[in-house]
């Protein structure tokens, strides 16, 4: 049983503060201009050429990815050094904001507990500490509180800690975690006996952290990943008869261009493998009761053929996109017969509503839509006497559901809240139609009021007339003008939807007069299947061009101007920046790219560098030249031209597994040396940490502050 929290990490943070400080504090913020007695560091150039195609691409700055180059660490510290100078100034601004943020955190919270197994688990926090306490009780509430790992003390003598994935064996006598002290997202599993406290002495490196019990308590199955490529490759099977002993491979996933990872059904009736590429997936199984037995595969991969499983009594469940169901449909097979000529339809493609999840129970089954970008829970009897929808009302909210491990049950827990509204966690009783709320997001300090704050959904045009969605949020009391700032954030890769949800740090800047805008580009899929295949690939640009006709909209209608518009984006959402200050920098006064992806050409041409080959369906493989003139086009670090750019902050980790610390590094390097104007360019690098940013929830919040504090400095300054 892997061990969860009813806080689900898709949850967004907000927060807000009184009157007094919405109208003045804009005007008591510092300001945000170059500091002139600074000279900003500039990294050597040394001449290196890309020759492919027949095509040659300079590449002056291509040394930077020697990480372990004295010159490296010294032209990042250097980078430091001038981003903590520059903005000193800012300091109490970032602690204010670092406090008030704090403020609104309920320190010592609890996790809904949810039982399982005979036991209750809950995850908590205590006052002043970085890190969670997981926890369960025997049979009872009030029972004693047995403290399975308590992260604050592991935590200590590391600079980053993060613990995932606590799986408890079937006779809840032993767990087994992973750990990452590096933010590498390589994990070392650990086992330990939840009788006598001991942590046993195997370590199981270079992991995904995650892992499955078989039935019998004794053998467990966990991934392994390419040490270079950090690609999750192989499936083992390890025993604890013999826990030094080397583990057994049970599959491996030969082919670069997926990943593979196992999984258990909610029934603990079967282990899974599953294999995926960004196009094709592919599953195998083994009865949970005979783990020495061999997997047996589901279905082949095809081409293009996307499914996922699970298991109700005698038959797989299986979503897929099958027989051109792009939004997916809902398909049964027999246990005893699984290959795709035997599926029979369940649930029919609907070519106006994605499917997006599914969660089994004995009496009920449900579903997960989208419509419209909305999203919706639809509930039915397996006897097919009821099928209807939980009501939700707005444009701008966010529901899923939440902690649902038990399977012999009528009640359905789920999350909801939206833009103005904090997250709750409610059970709903499929029987009865009665629902409770467990549990809703306090945020303290005695100054929120939801009512405070309006949000709603714009439609923006874009240049081929495709209607792009916009979630807006602001103060009740901030006058949408011309001279309103707003934070534009969007995504938009990997079909990764980023729903309105609340977000209590955000609160610091509604409250501050700004407005936050989600930009719902193609690439993602908000609107479907095909709105996520229309801004990938050769399309890839749609999502480029969405995001800077939704902030010509916000300009046309009045909502705000160019002097006080800012973009935020992150990883490829950082792509995102990276193109739209090479193609309209005139449009933003400031821009934070986080983590950003912004060497596109050469990251995808180097096979060793992590998620690359597993991303050619998402981006395209430049070795093929259709692909690589693509890509080429819109590259931010190749496309960087002798103009005006707006305010950059650019942040990075030194540690970052998903995007290397030298693409950003690369491009600050390249704009210093071809931005025409008076603006500001920070590089901020994490030394300690990855592609998360810090481990620790109020480390994490300084980092939030410090972006905040940026945002606002340059808005003081347009005042």
């Amino acid at each position: 049983m892997l061990f969860t929290s009813s806080i689900s990490p898709t949850q967004r943070r907000h927060l807000l503060l009184c009157l007094p400080i919405l109208l003045l504090a804009c005007n008591t913020s510092p300001e945000m201009k170059p500091d002139k007695t600074l000279t900003p560091p500039l990294a050597d150039q040394k001449p290196y050429q890309h020759n492919i195609h027949d095509d040659i691409r300079m590449d002056p700055f291509f040394w930077l990815k020697e990480r372990e180059n004295p010159e490296v660490i010294d032209y990042l510290e250097r980078e430091n050094d001038y981003y903590q100078k520059s903005t000193k100034h800012l300091v109490p601004l970032q602690n204010d904001l670092f406090e008030e943020m704090k403020g609104r955190i309920k320190e010592d919270d609890n996790s809904v507990p949810y039982f399982y197994n005979g036991y209750w688990y809950i995850t908590r926090f205590e006052k002043g500490q970085d890190y969670p306490i997981y926890t369960r009780k025997k049979d009872r509430l009030d029972a004693a509180e047995e403290i399975l790992f308590d992260c604050n003390e592991m935590a200590k003598g590391h600079d980053y800690f993060r613990l995932v994935g606590i799986n408890i064996s079937p006779d809840n006598t032993k767990a087994i975690v992973g750990i990452d002290t590096v933010s590498r997202r390589q994990y070392v599993l650990k086992v330990k006996d939840l009788i006598s406290g001991e942590i046993f002495d195997t370590s199981i490196e270079n992991t995904t952290g995650s892992s499955v019990w078989a039935n019998d308590n004794t053998h467990f199955f966990f991934t392994k990943k390419n040490p270079t490529t950090l690609r999750s490759e192989a499936i083992y099977r390890h025993s604890m008869n013999d826990l030094l002993a080397e583990s057994e491979v049970v599959f491996e996933e030969k082919d670069e261009t997926y990943s593979t990872f196992v999984s258990g059904s909610k029934s603990e009736e079967y282990i899974f493998i599953g294999s995926y590429s960004t196009l094709t997936s592919e599953y195998h199984y083994l009865d949970a009761n005979k783990p020495l037995e061999k997997f047996t595969v589901i279905q082949k991969r095809t081409p293009n053929l996307e499914y996922s499983i699970s298991h109700y009594g005698d038959h797989f469940y299986i979503f897929t996109n099958a027989d051109k169901a792009e939004n997916y449909k809902l398909m049964k097979t027999p246990v005893v017969a699984t290959s795709k000529d035997n599926w029979i339809e369940v649930l029919p493609h609907r070519p106006s509503v994605l499917l997006e999840d599914m969660e089994l129970f004995n009496d009920y089954w449900v579903i997960t839509e989208r419509e419209n970008g909305l999203a919706k829970v639809r509930i039915q009897r397996w006897d097919g006497t009821e099928d209807y929808y939980l009501p939700f009302e707005g444009e701008t909210y966010t529901v899923y559901t939440s902690t649902n491990i038990a399977f012999n049950t009528t009640k359905l827990r789920y999350v909801y809240n939206s833009m103005t509204t904090p997250s709750s966690v409610i059970e709903y009783d499929m029987a009865t139609k009665e629902q409770f709320v467990l549990k809703e997001q306090e945020v303290l300090g005695g100054k929120f009021d939801k009512l405070n704050y309006i949000s709603k959904r714009l439609w923006a045009p874009a240049a081929d007339g495709t209607m792009i969605p916009i979630s807006l949020v602001y103060h009740k009391d901030t006058p949408l003008s011309q001279s309103t700032p707003i934070l534009q954030y969007a995504y938009g890769s990997y079909g990764s939807t980023i729903d309105p949800g609340f977000s209590s740090t955000r609160l610091s800047l509604l409250d501050r007069g700004f407005a936050f805008a989600i930009a719902h580009v193609r690439g993602g899929e908000y609107l479907g299947r095909k709105w996520y295949d229309s801004g990938k690939m050769l399309q890839k640009k749609n999502t480029f061009t969405d995001f800077i006709d939704c902030s010509k909209h916000l300009i046309g209608e009045g909502l705000t101007s160019a002097n006080h518009l800012y973009a935020y984006g992150g990883s490829a959402g950082g792509l995102l920046m990276g193109v739209i200050v090479n193609d309209a920098p005139e449009l933003y006064n400031g821009v934070i790219a986080a983590v950003p992806f912004v060497d596109v050409v050469t990251t995808m041409l180097d096979d060793t560098i992590p998620l690359t080959t597993s991303e050619y369906d998402e981006w395209g493989n430049p070795n093929d030249k259709p692909y690589y003139d693509y890509m080429k086009s819109y590259s931010p670090y190749d496309n960087i031209k002798e103009q005006a750019y707006p305010n950059l902050l650019v942040t990075t980790g030194l540690h970052d597994s998903q995007v290397q610390y030298w693409e950003p590094a690369k491009w600050v390097a390249r704009l210093r040396l071809n931005k025409k104007d008076e603006t500001v360019l920070f590089l901020d690098t994490n030394m300690s940490a990855g592609h998360g940013g810090a481990s620790g929830r109020f480390d994490a919040l300084k980092e939030t502050a410090k972006k905040y504090a940026f945002l606002l400095a340059l808005e003081n300054s347009k005042n």
